[in-house]
Parts: structure tokens; C-alpha cells; sequence
């Protein structure tokens, strides 16, 4: 009953500041608020392309640096005991250099996302939760780009012996439902995990945007989020 209350006084309390920001949006017309979320999500992606898209990108990143596989991590105490520990680090790196080198195939896909965006998809995005840039981007770019990133991952992480090693035992793993079929090669988990550090920073950009409205790049951002900062 206590948290009931609580999520209702919650309610109550942010309800003034949710319709201020309507009321905000109101003064503009529908396209645009649109224009300015294109405009704004253009930056934001191209922003996350190129600080994700260079060395340790990935690598020097905390948020978005990608560890090693569960399965490898349960065993690197073992691993790191046994003398592989130089490898795992050598597989790691590869890891994220092999997500820095994919990051540039996207540019051009997230610049076709936005402007293909329509007024209703920036009412939701602009009403949304704090995930709303992301589910968007997923959505209209994550198959896609899950094609252009794979090659490119596998063709950096094919030079590890362990990389293949994992690849062998993991297979089998997954074949007996040890393990899920997406961590199943260690290509597939290193483009999720670059997907995910993409539309994290794509999100953080547009966070920073709306904090910000004056360094947004087009004016019609400038004006959108400015209103409703």
C-alpha cells in the first residue's frame, strides 16, 4: 500500500511539470517539432559514429567497453591459471576493436532512419520513456545493420585462436540449450554488443541535446528543445 502511495504522490508531482511540456510543443506545429527531432537525432547519431567509430572507442569506454562472454568470464579465474590470461586480454581487445571498426557502416543507415522519420514517430519519441530514441532506432536499423556489422566483426575477431576455440565449444553449448543461441559465436555477441553501445550513445547524445538546446546544430532543435527543457 506505502509504494502505492508513493508512485501515486509521484504522479501528482511530476504531472504539472509532463503537461508543461506539452503545452510547450503545442506552440509548434506538428512538422516542426519533427524537424527539430530530425535535426537533433541527426547530430546525435553522428556524434555517437564518430566517438565510438576510432581507437578505443569501445576499448576506452566504460559504458560501453564489451567484456568477455558470460561463459568465458565463469571460467577466466580457471583460464588466467592455467596461462591464457595474455589471450583472453588479446580477445578482448579484439572485441572492441573489431565493434570500432564496424561503428563507421553505420553512418549512413542512422542519417536514413531520421529522415525517413515521421511526425508521429517524433510524438513518440518526444512523449516517450527515457528508451524511446533507442526502441526507434532499433526498429528501423538493427537487422540491417546487423548484416553490415557481422563481416566486419568476424573478419577482427577470425585472427584469435580463442575466438575460435569459443566458437567451437560454444556452438556445442548452445546445442544442448548450456548456452543461448545468440552468444553461440563469438561474431554474433560482439555486433550485439556494438548495437547496443551505438543506440546507447545515439540516446545519451540526444539526453545531452535536451539538457543543452544550445548546442544543438539546426535551429528548429535549438527551438524544440528549448521549450521543453
Amino acid at each position: 500500500m506505502a509504494s502505492i502511495l508513493r508512485a501515486f504522490a509521484l504522479l501528482v508531482i511530476c504531472a504539472p511539470l509532463w503537461a508543461a511540456d506539452l503545452s510547450a510543443l503545442a506552440r509548434f506545429s506538428d512538422r516542426d517539432t519533427a524537424t527539430g527531432l530530425r535535426e537533433a537525432l541527426g547530430q546525435g547519431a553522428a556524434r555517437a559514429v564518430d566517438l565510438l567509430g576510432k581507437q578505443d572507442g569501445f576499448l576506452g569506454n566504460p559504458k560501453v567497453k564489451i567484456p568477455l562472454p558470460e561463459v568465458l568470464q565463469k571460467a577466466e579465474p580457471i583460464l588466467r591459471l592455467t596461462g591464457q590470461g595474455a589471450e583472453l586480454d588479446r580477445l578482448v581487445t579484439a572485441m572492441n576493436r573489431a565493434a570500432e571498426a564496424a561503428v563507421p557502416e553505420a553512418r549512413s543507415l542512422l542519417a536514413n532512419a531520421v529522415k525517413q522519420m515521421t511526425v508521429e514517430d517524433a510524438k513518440k519519441i518526444l512523449t516517450g520513456g527515457d528508451d524511446s530514441v533507442t526502441q526507434y532506432f532499433r526498429r528501423n536499423t538493427e537487422g540491417r545493420l546487423t548484416e553490415l556489422f557481422l563481416p566486419v566483426v568476424k573478419q577482427n575477431t577470425d585472427r584469435l585462436a580463442l575466438a575460435g576455440q569459443y566458437n567451437a565449444l560454444a556452438g556445442q553449448a548452445a546445442g544442448v540449450g548450456l548456452l543461448k543461441s545468440e552468444d553461440a559465436q563469438i561474431e554474433s555477441y560482439v555486433t550485439r554488443k556494438a548495437l547496443d553501445g551505438l543506440y546507447l550513445m545515439i540516446a545519451e547524445e540526444e539526453r545531452a541535446i535536451r539538457a543543452n538546446p544550445v548546442g544543438a546544430a539546426g535551429s528548429w532543435a535549438k527551438r524544440i528543445f528549448g521549450a521543453i527543457k
